[in-house]
């Protein structure tokens, strides 16, 4: 019916039309055309106070997504559609007719109750139109709604009320050292999490690979703003079954939008979701100027002194950027450590207090193991050298003098958190679940690669190259003596192991590692002390002790840098009191430092270097393994 081809009636005549269909389970409505212009004006399905859209079966969140009454009255035809609202399906039937000479569109509406079904024909399965729907709008994996119902049913659509993009941080880490079932159970997780802010007129879909979009509709402004930090908040506490230790966190661009339709609203919001991706775990949204502004949980920092006026000053150096909590004394602490826990992302120490000063806590944090996962910069006004010896010899990893410089605290405490934050990702990342294949291998080495890089120039491809060093050296040295006894399962572990050498330098001032001169002999004292730092990063991993693989991490990190005839260092170990695993590496560092450009030097040949190892100018090291490096040396030509 389209064209001239059209009823007229009168009102009368039309009211027994819309009783017609009130008879065949119909709801109808007419439809007039001032309605209609508001319609095409407005295009936000309103007209008046009322929604235009099926909304009398109770169901609130459905309207229809395309409007059949308009193109019926555009065309003056009639018109038909199926349209879902979630397993529920709705008929729409609109016919333009003139009332008393008034053109007009008679709407109605049909939902369709019970079993609904579809015969595809050719021999194709009848299915259910709810499970239609679901096969053709929802995720598998995650439940969500997919892709295609963005496109088809939202894309176009005006909303009222807020959108949010949100992206797994390091998704892909999860994919390549745990596997794939690891990273779908990653987005399960997150979906579900997720699901419990969705409301009946809510939706959540599956973007992309790791990215949801959430939308949150009929939300006020400041309700959705606050939404969207308890999602950011909740996900850190976030559990994957059967990996308990993956700590989940996301990044969200959240905009609020009225009348728009979603996907300019998506548009800003993915925009936005990238720039919080670049400080992780942060929404950023925009404020009622339409900038941005960006907000996450401030990190947490425990000050720990006997005076009040040193709390208050450390309190207004570092309250703008972080939360304090403030403990009097050694006990108030130790209570304070057991309330939050790991939540803690630094402690600042006075070392001198009555009762339990600062040692007897360093004490207690190294018993429950919480001095890896916790960093603690002491304060003292005792510079003497047995103080702040002792300080560090307990594991503090910094120190502050006082009185206090506000801008040495600030950047001390900042640059802490930072060092210990960068740790903690690269050890969950390392530790947890590392599967012995050589795909993990691989992932875990570029990992490092990437970590070391982001301090110094040089640091992907010396982690590389050290590994595949300290592989040829192993697998020279077992055959030429059985004095070792390693199998080819103690070779792969080590190698891999050697990834994690220099992970201390992590703990290391920035201003030492990458110093372009010479070291003072100071510098030159901390910086021996990344051999330290890395060995206690690595015995804070949970059950290192039954996991061969962090053993040997352990004595690498420890002890690569002694040498055999004792004047290494950290502990001046000689001859076979060092494990092989650190003697082996400890070559394949020096060989790759000498062919390297670093900051400081130029790089030799690789005749030189391999001369300069002979010659004991790197310090000594076992005569065997020197033979193995002068038989190996055509193989390292080609790295």
């Amino acid at each position: 019916m389209k064209g001239s081809n059209y009823k007229k009636m009168t009102a009368k005549e039309a009211e027994k039309e819309i009783a017609f269909y009130g008879d065949h389970d119909y709801v109808s409505r007419m439809i007039t055309e001032d309605d209609i212009r508001t319609i095409r004006k407005e295009r936000t399905g309103r007209f008046g106070s009322e929604r235009l859209g099926c909304v009398f079966f109770g169901e609130g969140g459905f309207v229809c997504s395309q409007c059949v009454s308009y193109m019926a009255f555009s065309q003056k035809s009639q018109e038909a559609k199926l349209e879902f609202s979630g397993k529920s399906a709705y008929f729409v039937l609109a016919t333009y007719m003139e009332v008393e000479g008034k053109p007009c569109v008679l709407e109605s509406v049909k939902k369709f109750d019970g079993n609904l079904f579809i015969d595809f024909g050719e021999g194709n399965s009848v299915q259910d139109l709810g499970e239609y729907y679901e096969k053709t709008y929802k995720d598998v994996l995650t439940g969500a709604f997919n892709r295609r119902f963005y496109e088809e049913k939202l894309r176009l659509y005006p909303l009222d009320g807020g959108i949010a993009m949100i992206d797994v941080d390091d998704f892909k880490i999860y994919n390549d050292l745990f596997g794939h079932n690891v990273g779908d159970a990653v987005l399960c997780a997150v979906a579900e999490a997720l699901k419990e802010h969705v409301r009946n007129n809510d939706f959540l879909i599956r973007y992309g690979g790791d990215e949801f979009l959430l939308v949150l509709r009929r939300r006020e402004k400041e309700e959705f703003v606050a939404e969207m930090k308890k999602i950011v908040q909740k996900m850190r506490d976030v559990a994957v079954k059967g990996f308990e230790t993956i700590k989940i966190s996301v990044s969200v661009g959240a905009v609020w939008g009225k009348g728009e339709r979603a996907e300019e609203i998506v548009g800003r919001a993915d925009e936005f979701m990238y720039r919080a991706k670049k400080t992780k775990d942060l929404l950023v949204a925009e404020d009622d100027e339409g900038k941005l502004s960006a907000s996450a949980e401030k990190q947490l920092v425990l000050i720990v002194d006997d005076s009040e006026i040193n709390r208050v000053i450390l309190k207004e150096i570092l309250r703008g950027e972080y939360e304090i909590i403030e403990a009097a004394s050694g006990e108030e602490c130790v209570n304070a450590l057991k309330k939050y826990g790991t939540k803690v992302s630094v402690v600042l120490l006075d070392i001198i207090m009555p009762g339990m000063n600062g040692f007897d806590v360093l004490e207690y944090m190294t018993y429950n193991q919480l001095l890896s996962e916790i960093p603690v910069v002491a304060i003292s006004g005792d510079e003497t050298g047995e103080t702040v010896r002792r300080a560090y010899e307990a594991g503090v990893s910094d120190y502050i003098n006082r009185p206090f410089d506000a801008r040495v605290v600030y950047r001390r405490v900042k640059n802490t958190v930072k060092v210990y934050s960068e740790q903690k990702r690269l050890i969950s990342s390392v530790t947890r679940e590392m599967r012995e294949k050589e795909e993990a291998t691989n992932a875990l080495i570029s990992l490092f690669g990437e970590l070391v890089e982001f301090r110094n120039d040089f640091g992907g491809n010396h982690v590389k190259n050290v590994g595949k060093i300290t592989e040829l050296l192993l697998e020279r040295l077992v055959t030429k003596t059985q004095k070792y006894n390693l199998s080819e399962r103690d070779i792969f572990l080590i190698s891999t192991a050697s990834a994690l050498h220099d992970v201390g330098k992590f703990a290391v001032k920035e201003e030492i590692v990458n110093k372009p001169a010479k070291l003072t002999d100071a510098e030159f004292e901390e910086m021996k002390k990344h051999t330290i730092y890395g060995a206690q990063v690595i015995s804070g991993a949970k059950n290192f002790r039954n996991r061969r693989l962090m053993e040997y991490a352990y004595e690498i990190c420890r002890w690569h840098h002694e040498r055999y005839d004792g004047k290494g260092y950290p502990d001046g170990l000689s001859g076979e009191e060092i494990p092989i695993s650190a003697q082996v590496t400890g070559v394949g560092d020096a060989y790759d430092a000498l062919v390297s450009e670093r900051v400081y030097k130029k790089a030799v040949s690789h005749e030189q270097a391999i001369e300069k190892i002979l010659r004991g100018e790197c310090g000594a090291f076992n005569p065997v393994l020197l033979e193995c490096l002068s038989e190996i040396s055509e193989d390292l030509k080609k790295l």
